[in-house]
């Protein structure tokens, strides 16, 4: 590695609502992205900082760029680091953005307690493969896991599966669909991840930025408690 990279951080966003919520944190912390993504064809994005940028990845991609060096540190999804693993990523901070849930979605006129209760064999249509298959073995639930990529409430309505395991944030979606949320699995929000290796190499940096971080969440966190009450 040479001295100018040891001298560059490398931040990976997805594009879409994890990007747009880690805006107002990196403003907080006194970085500014240069340049809008939606407008922009360019991947690598500069900042107010010469050296630190922002690529932006396939929210799946994540952890495997910050995991490998591709990036520094990046901001991913529970749910992400969850279903394709968190090996060699330091996880220091839970940011409380992006947040929804992870929860199985059923047709109104399916009575998936009752199936439940009567053991019978579900067929579950997910692309959460890893988090369905550790959430009905919990339960003793008998399942079939079909691989998707989009379009979960299809699946009920088409009749490829009993029910799907899906994030839900306003549950619009499912009810324009008629689908009910029938169990939730887990609460979902968008987590710091760090390159171990980066840590030790450019701790002086990414400790800087970690602190910032640190100092936006709790000062958001604290304005919104104020203005709840």
């Amino acid at each position: 590695m040479s001295s100018q990279d040891r001298s560059m951080i490398t931040l990976a966003l997805s594009k879409g609502r994890i990007f747009d919520e880690t805006m107002p944190l990196l403003k907080a912390a006194g970085l500014d992205v240069l340049e809008n993504p939606e407008h922009s064809r360019k991947l690598i994005l500069p900042t107010n900082r010469n050296n630190i940028r922002v690529v932006l990845v396939r929210a799946s991609d994540v952890p495997t760029y910050v995991q490998y060096g591709g990036a520094d540190l990046g901001v991913t999804g529970l749910d992400t680091l969850i279903e394709h693993g968190s090996e060699g990523l330091y996880q220091p901070l839970d940011l409380q953005i992006a947040k929804c849930r992870m929860s199985v979605a059923a047709h109104e006129a399916f009575d998936y307690a009752s199936a439940v209760k009567q053991g019978s064999r579900l067929k579950i249509a997910t692309k959460y493969i890893n988090i369905a298959r550790e959430f009905f073995a919990r339960k003793g639930v008998h399942v079939d896991l079909v691989k998707l990529y989009g379009s979960m409430e299809l699946a009920p309505l088409t009749g490829l599966a009993d029910a799907i395991v899906d994030l839900v944030s306003t549950g619009n979606t499912l009810k324009a669909n008629h689908l009910i949320e029938v169990e939730q699995i887990m609460p979902i929000s968008s987590r710091l991840v760090i390159n171990q290796a980066a840590l030790k190499l450019k701790q002086p940096l990414i400790r800087e930025l970690l602190d910032a971080f640190v100092v936006a969440v709790n000062e958001r966190n604290s304005a919104l408690n104020e203005s709840a009450r």
